[in-house]
């Protein structure tokens, strides 16, 4: 037997607009100073390799500081459009799309007001608050 839907329940799962409360814990808020992008609040959960996972926000329109990492970075847009710039061409990533940076290549990047993104990093890329001191 199939139980009856939540209709409130299902609206919350499919339009959601914000990350749940559990991924947005105040312990795993990235520090300022680790943030490309101004407007942006993200949050970071750490594999037992080294390796990293963030979860960001951008409240508004932006462009990120140009970076290098000595690892590759997996994202992908669950909401909104991300323009990544790498050697001055522009790659639209919209909602539900995805990229991987190699390991090396200089990006930057400018974000729409609402989008929100998951990245992985082969490695360290952010601390927490309380873990460093920002600037």
């Amino acid at each position: 037997m199939i139980s009856p839907v939540d209709h409130h329940q299902l609206v919350n799962i499919i339009g959601m607009s914000t990350f749940p409360d559990f991924m947005k814990n105040t312990a795993n808020r990235i520090v300022r100073a680790n943030q490309a992008t101004p407007g942006v609040e993200g949050y970071v959960f750490d594999g037992i390799d080294g390796t990293q996972m963030a979860f960001w926000t951008c409240s508004e329109n932006a462009e990120s500081a140009e970076q290098v990492h000595d690892y590759d970075e997996y994202m992908l847009v669950v909401q909104g459009c991300y323009t990544l710039i790498i050697n001055g061409k522009r790659i639209p990533i919209d909602s539900g799309q995805e990229y991987l940076i190699p390991r090396g290549i200089a990006h930057r990047g400018e974000v729409v007001a609402g989008t929100r993104t998951i990245h992985a990093f082969g490695g360290h890329r952010a601390d927490r608050e309380g873990q460093v001191n920002e600037c």
